[in-house]
């Protein structure tokens, strides 16, 4: 028998009641909230040689290949999930909003 468990055997809250059919509410969901993940905005990528990296210094610039104004990726544990846009928090923080859930794809 597996250790695992699977999200949707936690029934009520996984108190070990049984699971009752009709639509699930966040709190079903309580086991999951503290369950820490990383979330990573992808600005866009490059490919160079290792000479090259080590060439680079103070300054440099390193093309991207996204254009200025293409949304960008946003990965939950390595998986995209949505794209977005680089916002301006406040005078000195970056954030990003969501503007595009994505479905059923992989990172690639």
């Amino acid at each position: 028998m597996s250790d695992a468990m699977d999200l949707t055997d936690l029934g009520d809250a996984g108190n070990g009641a049984p699971e009752q059919s009709g639509p699930r509410s966040a709190r079903d969901l309580e086991a999951v909230y503290d369950i820490p993940v990383t979330v990573s905005a992808v600005l866009g990528k490059a490919t160079m040689q290792v000479s090259q990296l080590l060439k680079l210094g103070r300054g440099a610039v390193v093309e991207l290949d996204r254009k200025l104004g293409e949304a960008i990726d946003i990965y939950v544990n390595n998986r995209l999930v949505a794209r977005g846009e680089v916002v301006m928090v406040d005078d000195n923080r970056l954030g990003v909003t969501m503007t595009e859930i994505v479905k059923g794809e992989r990172p690639g």
